[in-house]
């Protein structure tokens, strides 16, 4: 697999217990969507190695305990922390409505209620303070904040976002 293929799903903080588990911290929204996780491909060194998994116990504030299979004290659970856990792009869960992946979205059109046409999602930049679509509109960029009052529709079958962008907002780009 490419690294594109996969998203980033959190780090392991450290070992847990006496039987070589370890405590980790997820980047994800639903903890419990991956209480069934069959494995999980961790960095070591350069490569992302898969690990198939025991068990998963959900703990609060978006922290699980992973039992890896092999893996069977805490010496050898302690080698794992610190690492990053990856999971392929094709075990995300599916998102409906209005709801997306921001790798999903890419390449999608945009049109807004009272522009028209925009452009082409060329990404969406998810900033510290506001994540937003980054449209090319005949070479310029758009910038267009990523909100729930913004986004009118998602249609995955004709891969076009409408919106209803703040007024004036279009017209300070072109």
């Amino acid at each position: 697999m490419d690294q594109n293929d996969f998203f980033y799903f959190g780090k392991i903080l450290k070992p847990h217990g006496h039987h070589g588990a370890v405590v980790a911290l997820l980047e994800v929204d639903n903890p419990h969507d991956y209480r069934n996780l069959k494995s999980v491909y961790v960095d070591v060194g350069h490569e992302r190695i898969p690990f198939f998994t025991e068990s998963v116990e959900v703990l609060e504030k978006n922290r699980i305990v992973l039992k890896f299979e092999g893996v069977s004290s805490p010496d050898h659970a302690d080698a794992f922390t610190g690492r990053e856990m990856y999971l392929p792009l094709s075990s995300l869960p599916e998102l409906e409505g209005n709801r997306f992946y921001y790798h999903e979205v890419k390449g999608f059109r945009v049109v807004d209620e009272v522009f028209g046409e925009i452009g082409v999602l060329e990404n969406v930049l998810d900033l510290p303070q506001q994540a937003l679509f980054q449209i090319l509109h005949h070479d310029k960029e758009v910038l267009i904040p990523v909100v729930e009052e913004v986004i009118m529709q998602v249609d995955r079958a004709r891969r076009t976002i409408y919106i209803r962008a703040p007024e004036g907002l279009i017209d300070l780009y072109l």
